[in-house]
Formats: C-alpha cells, structure tokens, sequence
C-alpha cells in the first residue's frame, strides 16, 4: 500500500497553531506533540508520546516559562468561541467541575488544594464546554479553571466568608464571566447543575444580559408572576403543586447503578421572580429577578428505579409554551456531554497519570490533553453527521487509518487495494474494533468505544508501518 508515512492529523494545528509561546519553533512543538497525543491518547506521558526524543521534547515544552496553562489553552479557545459566532443555531455552554487527583504525587502536595473529604491534594477543574443544543456536537472549551480548595480559617466569620475571593461557589461566576456574551444575532445560554444554583450566579447572568439554565437546589422564596405584587410561595413546592401541561419522552442517562432508559416524563413550568435572601450570600445587587421555572418529573418509573427522575429548572429564557419547555428540558440533558468530558479526560486520557514536580509544569500539560478529550468527543461527533454517508473518511483521518481500517474490516480480494470508506463507514468500523457489534438494535457508539477502537487502530498502523505494509509515498 502506498501511503505516506507523514500522513499526520490535523488537530495540533488546528487546535494549538495559533499559539503565542514566544517562539515559533515552541508553538509548532506544541502542535505536533498535540497530534501525536491524538493518534494515542490513553496512559501515561511515554505512553502516549513513545518517541524517546519526542517526550524529551515534551518535558523541555513544559519546562518553559512562556509556556503557561493560560497560554496553551488560548488557541484551542480562539477556535472554540469562532465556531461558537458561525453557528446559527442555539449554543449551550456548560459548566461544571471535576476533582484532579495528585494526591500521590509528595512533591506537589503543598502547592495543591484539597480534594475528597480533604485527605486528597489535586485541583478542582472547572470547566466551561461548548455544545450545539441541536445536534450535540462539541465545539471545545470556552474556559477551564484549576482551583486550589483552600484550608478555610478556624473561627473565619461569614462577612470574611462572603468576602473572600477563594470562595468555591465563585467558580460558576468565573466561569461564565470567561465568555463574551452572544452576538445580537445568537442565542448562547450557560447551562449548570445545582452548584451553580445561588442567587450571586443568577443576578451576575442577569446584569452581564446573559441566558441561562440552571437546575434549582433551594426550595427558596418566590413571587408568581412577572409583575405585580405577586403571591409569595416556595418555588418547589409551587411547581409541584401545578398540574402538568403536557408529557413526552425523554433519554435518561445510566447513573447510580441504575440502567439508561427512555423515560415517559411530566412537563410543567411557571412565571416567577426570585428574591434576593435576607442575609446576601456573594455579590449581587439584590433584586427581584425575572425568571421561569420548568419541572420535569418521570411517571410510571419501571421497577427498580429508586430515584425516579426530576429535574427542577431556572431560566431567564423565555418559557411560554409546551414546546418551549420541552426545549429547555432538552438543553439540560445535555449538560451529561460535560460528564462524558471529564471521563474522556480521565478514563481516555490519563490526565491524572502524568507527573511533574512543579504546579507551574503540570498545569500546561493539563490544558494540553484536556484538549486532546475534546477530540475523543470530536470523535463520537463526526460520526453522527448528517453528510457521513458521503463524505469520505480522508476529509477527516488520515489516509494510513482509513487504509488500514477498510482492510481490517473490508480485506480486499489479492492484488486489489483496500476500498475507501465514507465517514459512515469508517466509525462504525471503527466502532466495531472498539467492541461495539453494529447491530440494527445498538445504540450508536459513543466516545469510549470509538476512543478504544482508535487506540486499536493506531497500534495497527504504527505495526503495518514497521512491517512495510505501508511504505513511503
């Protein structure tokens, strides 16, 4: 087969060629460590990067002061945000946080924060990820926070507190504020679980003009209504209370032992102004604000279920119908994406696998591969486009993989050279290395198949590489 052995992936380009490191020769060293990352994105760092001379260059990369967490992460977000103004349709930006365990790494222990119940030291990384709300692709990262949890002071009053600027439930703030807010002419709402459910985070999503959709942890005071006095009523138990408007169906992710399923849900929702608390919790201006609240709860659960569904929303994008509502419940389910993030970044990526002896080295290398599990998603993502029946694969991979792959899956008949694949084709063969068995019935395949059929697949290569199959062209 002729194919050429430099045949190499896009992605360090793509991702890091804009890169500002004070030296070209240091930014085209990011890129194409970042691509051979790509090609073999699980384990450690001499797993991933097996040339001797290569992760030496990787080491001397991270060794460099002009080569921060900020500035490695720049470019990727750069190409994110840009994706984010050419689409047209609704944009999520989800935010959540995972814990980065170094615990076993001494050297560090008195540079990183507590993690766990406080035994552990690694980083709280928080993470703000771009999605398209229609179609689920991923677009990258907007921003990404390592945050030490510091040792709170004894006796440290609640006016300390508030006033602290390392105060956890800021990260949701920081977060958002990360991002520009949407173009007139797009709609980009920031999507969060409960931790992000304080009255600081609303009132700053409502002064900066800013769309969110946040799901509701207090059972807090409310007025009904936009306007007027307004009756004054727990917001929990008020929707609750409310008879539902309507019913459909909804994907329930596997969680807490319990199996994925397709749930039957009940769907209401409800004009509302929340009120500032009594006692401030952070910084707001302590108004009313405007919002709506969607209840979504699971009827008729099936056996075994003992958490049967519920979600309680708060949005400031407008709620005024059933198939409105129905939406912002699809916005949120989309927020597991964030989740399988940090699995690609962990399980995938073996982020906590690396070890340095300085803060200031690992932390590159954190936004490095971080970016690297953005791929992983990338993955899942490409095969599910509507044109993958005709593109083909090379638009995509290189040209060794897709060779390689067809003729592991399609062997052609002697003297005849493999066939090419469309996109299609190539990630459910793919798919098929991986372990997924393409039945009619199977879900298609997610990330962490595809992520073990690609690992499978660059083995393959690299040996048919070492064994002449493939050769120069």
């Amino acid at each position: 087969m002729q194919v050429s052995r430099t045949a190499a992936l896009r992605f360090g380009e793509e991702h890091f060629g804009g890169a500002r490191l004070g030296d070209r020769r240091r930014e085209r060293r990011l890129a194409s460590l970042a691509s051979e990352m790509a090609r073999h994105p699980g384990g450690t760092l001499p797993q991933k990067v097996t040339s001797p001379a290569e992760l030496k260059a990787l080491y001397r990369l991270m060794n460099s002061d002009a080569v921060t967490h900020a500035a490695v992460l720049e470019p990727h977000v750069a190409r994110t945000r840009e994706r984010m103004r050419s689409h047209a349709g609704v944009v999520l930006i989800v935010h959540d946080t995972t814990e980065l365990d170094y615990t076993r790494m001494k050297s560090l222990a008195a540079a990183l924060g507590q993690i766990g119940n406080g035994g552990g030291r690694g980083y709280k990384c928080h993470n703000s990820l771009a999605v398209a709300a229609a179609t689920r692709e991923v677009f990258g990262l907007t921003h990404q926070i390592l945050f030490c949890r510091p040792r709170v002071p004894k006796g440290e009053t609640k006016a300390a507190r508030l006033a602290r600027a390392t105060r956890e439930s800021r990260l949701w703030v920081q977060g958002s504020a990360a991002t520009p807010a949407a173009p007139a002419d797009r709609l980009w709402v920031d999507v969060a679980d409960r931790g992000a459910d304080t009255t600081e985070f609303l009132d700053f999503e409502h002064a900066q003009g800013k769309s969110y959709l946040v799901r509701s942890q207090h059972n807090r005071w409310v007025l009904a209504g936009h306007a007027g006095e307004g009756q004054r009523v727990k917001l929990h138990d008020w929707l609750r209370a409310a008879g539902e408007a309507g019913r459909y169906t909804l994907d329930v992710q596997a969680r807490g032992g319990q199996a994925a399923r397709r749930a039957t849900v009940a769907v209401s929702w409800a004009a509302m102004r929340v009120l500032a608390p009594r006692q401030p919790r952070g910084q707001q201006r302590g108004t009313p604000l405007a919002v709506w609240g969607v209840r979504v709860w699971e009827v008729d659960p099936p056996a075994g279920v003992k958490a049967p569904l519920e979600w309680i929303l708060l949005t400031n994008v407008a709620v005024t119908d059933f198939a409105q509502a129905c939406e912002r419940i699809d916005w949120y389910a989309r927020r597991w994406i964030v989740e399988e993030f940090h699995k690609a970044m962990k399980t995938g990526c073996g982020i906590e696998e690396m070890e340095f002896t300085s803060p200031a080295r690992l932390q590159p290398a954190i936004a490095l591969v971080s970016v690297v599990a953005v791929f992983l998603l990338t993955l899942r993502d490409a095969s599910r486009q509507p044109d993958s029946h005709q593109r083909p694969a090379t638009a995509v991979v290189p040209r060794a993989y897709a060779t390689v792959l067809s003729a592991w899956r399609y062997p052609p008949a002697p003297g005849h050279a493999p066939r090419d694949l469309t996109l299609h084709e190539f990630f459910f063969a793919l798919a098929r290395l991986g372990g997924h068995q393409n039945r009619k019935h199977d879900h298609p395949p997610g990330w962490l198949i595809l992520w073990r059929g690609w690992t499978q697949l660059h083995a393959m290569v690299q040996g048919a590489l070492a064994m002449g199959a493939l050769t120069c062209g």
